[in-house]
């Protein structure tokens, strides 16, 4: 005999056909109940991943990686520090942008939005989210509006649309223009807060309604990853340390309740799921309650042959972690084939059984989009095998306390 005893013992238990039958069932389905728990949390880690990846490539495309702002924009010449900025490590290009707050008109709706100005960069990023019309500049007539924005007002690409902007006077008094703008084309980013709130016009445009004087001024930079914004961010600041009032801000920090939402509710979700994994867990141990009364005999025998208790204990530990590993292993396996491949088999069952999830005209998201990270399915697994292991204490502290008199006494 090679192996350690508890090992030896734990082996022949877990893979002996004596059992009884309802036994075996209970051991099947521990073993399916791990495997089917592990499999869903990486399943739906990997899609709450996706929905993350496609929020944050268009939250990006809306607005610049890191942007530079100050108190009294209009006192700092920002063509002058682009280039200081685009010396940094890991930018790519800076230009000026300007944000103003307008109100559109559009017989007999009038509308709230938020102008902004959209340089070459910001048009490059835009192109992917046009779901109307079509353009790689604007001009100082026309602008991009919103889906959101574009159907409250009843218009679209090719229509006109009326902004009124306030505006101050030499003499600092408040005043509202009228201006008609051509709509050249519609994004859709999928974000309420951006399709219903955002429009883009040319940087000239802005600047020629008085973004400098009424609105908000600054730079907008574009960096070459921008997973790395944060880090290009405090670079930043480190070269701009003595450009006194500006301030340095990357994507992470302005839209930082989104993501801290989905985190949230990934973990609240991984939480409810692994109570599955739980419930598989009771199952194991009301499997091992059921051995170790049903194996006695075999206990006794053990102890009389000078088996310490600890032996015996590992012996039934030894079962329950195969069979909680095993489990582990299939859901790992299982969950990491149907993660790689969620767009397929829903597409499959979408035209097998009729569904349709993702409806066009209702989401912005026509597929369900996954992203595995190994990170998550270690996490998963380290988890579970845990929660397992955890399993197998009482049944093996159960089988310890077996006393060979008592069990022996009417064999």
């Amino acid at each position: 005999m090679f192996q350690p005893l508890p090992l030896y013992v734990g082996l022949r238990y877990a893979g002996a056909r004596a059992h009884r039958f309802f036994v075996s069932f209970i051991t099947w389905v521990a073993l399916g109940g791990v495997a089917v728990g592990v499999a869903a949390l990486i399943i739906i880690l990997s899609v709450m991943n996706g929905f993350e990846r496609e929020l944050r490539e268009r939250l990006v495309a809306l607005s610049a990686p890191v942007r530079l702002t100050a108190p009294e924009a209009r006192h700092v010449d920002w063509n002058a520090l682009a280039p200081k900025v685009s010396a940094v490590a890991g930018v790519t290009g800076a230009e000026p942008y300007a944000d103003l707050q307008v109100l559109a008109v559009r017989q007999p709706e009038m509308q709230p939005l938020q102008l902004r100005a959209a340089g070459p960069a910001t048009l490059r990023e835009l192109q992917g989210l046009l779901v109307e019309g079509g353009t790689t500049h604007l001009d100082d007539q026309s602008l991009i509006l919103g889906r959101l924005i574009a159907e409250q007002l009843g218009v679209a690409a090719g229509d006109t649309v009326t902004l009124l902007i306030p505006t101050v006077t030499g003499t600092e008094l408040p005043e509202a223009r009228l201006r008609e703008f051509l709509i050249s084309a519609v994004f859709e980013a999928g974000i309420q807060d951006h399709d219903g709130t955002l429009a883009f016009a040319s940087p000239e445009t802005l600047l020629a309604l008085g973004a400098a004087r009424s609105g908000s001024m600054g730079l907008s930079v574009q960096v070459d990853d921008a997973m790395r914004a944060p880090e290009v961010a405090r670079r930043i600041r480190d070269a701009l340390a003595a450009q006194a009032g500006v301030s340095v801000s990357d994507w992470t920090q302005e839209h930082a309740s989104y993501f801290r939402a989905i985190r949230i509710e990934k973990t609240m979700m991984a939480l409810i799921l692994l109570l599955v994994v739980a419930v598989a867990a009771f199952n194991i141990v009301a499997m091992l309650v059921m051995v170790v009364t049903d194996k006695r005999t075999d206990i006794a025998i053990l102890r009389t042959l000078g088996a310490l208790p600890g032996t015996v204990a590992r012996v039934f530990i030894t079962q329950g972690l195969l069979i909680g590993w095993l489990g582990v292993a299939a859901g790992v396996a299982l969950g990491i084939a149907v993660a790689r491949n969620v767009g397929p088999i829903m597409g499959w069952a979408e035209r097998v059984f009729g569904l349709r999830l993702f409806d066009a005209d209702v989401y912005y998201f026509t597929q369900v989009p996954s992203e595995l990270h190994r990170i998550d399915v270690l996490l998963v697994a380290g988890s579970a095998l845990v929660v397992t292991a955890v399993a197998t204490i009482y049944p093996a502290l159960r089988a310890a306390a077996v006393s060979p008199a008592e069990a022996l006494r009417y064999e």
